[in-house]
């Protein structure tokens, strides 16, 4: 009797037909009687002072039930962890594009003209429009209240627009330094990048006559908001029942709580449901981009190449406020050293406040700046050295055991047979043509852990239903969990329904994101699937009267070795009532196994106007057992594609301080004519904590893009790029500036 293998194997996305015959409800659809549309009056001026609002006519247009500014939500503040968000500017705005006022009406065409009917007279001051600019010691405070900010990640001495200031220290640097032979210093500079998510925010809120409400909102993280709104209001987190919604694309972008707060305030004000959709321009303006960056390196090599010292000292733009940050600083920042060995390493992290967008997170928080930095100076320190860049990274990856460099036990890593596949099947060292270049870029990603609970039903009829508070923000993650109960069940895996509970119906959980999702509820699932499988072959048993090992599931029920069968629906209608059991998983380690991604990228460069083709892109993975390979493999690519826009095109302009692209003819993204082929390699060995030993695979590939990408530009016409995006007009200016011109 062969036993059908369901993981392992390629499974189509479950949600494909709901989302093409637009049958999935997104926030966006859900419409509630008596429903009135918000809208939200926003800022034109990066900085000042709200001398007077006026909302007298915009009361008296026909069809407006509310009104609110920013006097009705006084000492109101929410945020993901720092809590510094006023829900409407109170006396002060601090970006372009801050809410001043919002409106609920009949329609939207009245909440529209009602905006155009409020005045606002301001006084403009002196906006504070990069982190130099807000670390001057004569910068003003833009914030005097920090100190009294709740969730701040680290205490500070004074207030002071650098409202985040962490370090990470082992050795001594200034010894490493010292004993250095060669020691290299480079500013590298990332720009604000957004998700360019289809969905723009959405959401729908129903008060409660009393106190709490409704939510339905495009948020993977539904406890999270349900705990945002409750401390924001003060209030039992129960009090707000947040309801599941399809979700249009994340990326890091749909974690927040965005227009919740404020449509709760107009719905208790309008006692009727209020729903709110941003505008695309409104994303732009005022959504949540990932952080621009200036990265300082400072490293010190020995004359054969070791890593002696490094310094990495990060400066993130976070704009106006902090809200947006789930755990108030960018975790990706301390572990961009990357997978080295290094004796003496020193890295320092400050957030800034400026009169900028709030920044939030995308993709991988905080890694991509950091490691276009890291990787860029690993190839700056080989050529100072004249070593080739994969012999000086070798000589200096980890190996299995080894502490990280910030001092983080790595039990496995396999940094070292990883760079030498991308080598070898990238054919890094062929023959290449002139102005043609090849650049690489290593990481190691250590997964999060998290909290959650899932419920898995066997009806009457066998009927198998998976219920999970469980946001599949476009993964594929419910597809994995059905994959995981139809493996250990053995049923088809079309055949087990995929249910999403409100927050009421399971105990909180940690969400979706940090590429955490199977290794947190895929385990509890698993657990609930491994239960469900003892129950029934115990009672299978019971009705064989056969000893339990005799048994074995097959095919949707239980067989003895006499080749007697009885199906799952019989076992409980012998029961007298449904199956139920609950899988649960709590683990907040970090790792310790580390999954690890090096790339290669192949450009030609034209020398005469700088222009950049790129040739030909290798990803290289070492990671756990792949659960699904054609979902696996949609990751990587489509993190591949992401780095590419990043690394390429994609920047948010601004223009004293106001966004500037606001539409996708201005904010550029990739197009098929911009993908070259992409080659994948992975390599699979079952050690990752995920269910089957599976590891990560959602950020790694977005990581490395740039600096492979940057380090090829390098290697084809010697100009080193140390400001992203890598347009042709910085490459030409480079060649001018080398050839004296």
């Amino acid at each position: 009797m062969r036993r059908e293998k369901i993981i392992g194997s390629s499974i189509p996305r479950v949600g494909s037909r709901e989302k093409v015959t637009g049958r999935a409800v997104y926030a966006v659809d859900v419409t509630l009687p008596r429903m009135l549309w918000g809208k939200v009056l926003r800022s034109p001026i990066a900085y000042g002072r709200i001398k007077r609002i006026d909302i007298s006519e915009a009361l008296a247009i026909p069809g407006v039930k509310a009104v609110l500014t920013g006097q009705d939500v006084t000492g109101i503040r929410i945020g993901r962890q720092i809590y510094d968000m006023p829900l409407l500017a109170d006396g002060v705005v601090r970006f372009t594009g801050e809410k001043v006022a919002a409106v609920a009406a009949d329609t939207e065409e009245a909440a529209e003209q009602a905006l155009d009917q409020i005045r606002v007279e301001y006084e403009e001051l002196q906006p504070l429009l990069s982190p130099a600019d807000a670390l001057a010691p004569s910068a003003p405070l833009l914030h005097p209240e920090v100190l009294h900010y709740k969730g701040l990640p680290g205490k500070l001495a004074a207030p002071s627009n650098a409202f985040v200031r962490l370090s990470w220290k082992k050795g001594d640097i200034e010894e490493g330094l010292r004993r250095s032979s060669l020691v290299l210093e480079n500013v590298f500079e990332t720009q604000v990048a957004h998700q360019a998510y289809i969905e723009p925010h959405s959401c729908v809120v129903k008060a409660n006559d009393s106190a709490g409400g409704e939510i339905w909102a495009c948020s993977k993280v539904p406890f999270a908001l349900r705990q945002q709104m409750a401390a924001a209001f003060g209030l039992e987190p129960e009090k707000f029942l947040v309801h599941p919604c399809y979700i249009g694309g994340d990326f890091g972008g749909k974690g927040d709580f965005m227009d919740v707060p404020l449509a709760y305030m107009l719905s208790r004000k309008s006692a009727r449901p209020v729903k709110m959709t941003m505008e695309y321009s409104e994303e732009f303006l005022a959504g949540n981009p990932r952080h621009a960056s200036v990265i300082k390196v400072k490293s010190g090599v020995s004359k054969e190449g070791r890593i002696l010292a490094h310094q990495m000292e990060f400066v993130f733009d976070s704009g106006a406020y902090g809200a947006f940050k789930p755990i108030g600083y960018l975790f990706g920042a301390h572990e961009a050293a990357g997978p080295y060995r290094m004796e003496n390493v020193l890295i320092e992290e400050k957030i800034v406040y400026t009169n900028k967008v709030p920044c939030g997170h995308m993709r991988a928080p905080g890694d991509p700046q950091g490691v276009f930095a890291n990787e860029s100076q690993m190839d700056s320190l080989a050529k100072e050295l004249g070593m080739d860049p994969v012999r000086f990274r070798r000589m200096n990856l980890l190996r299995d055991g080894d502490d990280s460099p910030v001092g983080r036990k790595i039990s496995y890593i396999k940094a070292e047979e990883t760079l030498d596949r991308l080598v070898q099947e990238s054919k890094y060292y062929s023959p290449k043509k002139a102005n043609v270049g090849r650049g690489m870029a290593i990481i190691q990603w250590l997964p999060l852990g998290g909290e959650c609970s899932v419920l898995v039903k066997i009806d009457d009829r066998g009927k198998i239903t998976l219920s999970t508070a469980m946001l599949d923000q476009g993964a594929g993650a419910g597809t994995v969990l059905q994959q995981i109960i139809a493996e250990e069940l053995q049923v088809p895996w079309q055949t087990i329904s995929l249910e999403t509970l409100d927050t009421a119906k399971v105990p909180p959980d940690s969400g979706v994101g940090a590429s955490r999702s199977i290794r947190t509820y895929g385990n509890a699932c698993y657990e609930a699937a491994v239960k469900a499988k003892e129950e029934i072959l115990n009672l299978a048993a019971e009705g064989f009267g056969e000893e339990r090992e005799e048994l074995v599931l097959f095919k949707g029920g239980v067989l003895t070795k006499k080749e007697r069968k009885i199906s799952y629906a019989e076992i409980v209608k012998a029961k007298g009532s449904a199956l139920v059991v609950q899988g649960n998983y709590k683990n907040q380690e970090i790792g310790p196994q580390a999954s690890v991604c090096a790339q290669m990228a192949e450009v030609e460069v034209d020398p005469e106007t700088g222009q950049i083709q790129l040739k030909r892109f290798f990803s290289a993975h070492n990671t756990g057992k792949v659960l699904n390979p054609l979902l696996h493999d949609g990751q990587i690519e489509g993190g591949i594609v992401m780095g590419l826009g990043y690394a390429l095109m994609e920047e948010v302009f601004f223009a004293d301080g106001r966004v500037a692209s606001v539409n996708f003819g201005d904010y550029k993204i990739p197009t098929i004519r911009d993908i070259p082929k992409l080659e994948k390699i992975v390599s699979e060995t079952p050690v990752g904590r995920g269910p089957y030993n599976s590891m990560s695979i959602g950020e790694t590939a977005i990581i490395t893009v740039a600096p492979a990408i940057a380090n090829a530009i390098h290697d084809a016409v010697g100009v080193r790029i140390t400001a992203i995006p890598l347009t042709a007009e910085k490459i030409l200016a480079g060649l001018k500036k080398r050839n004296g011109l």
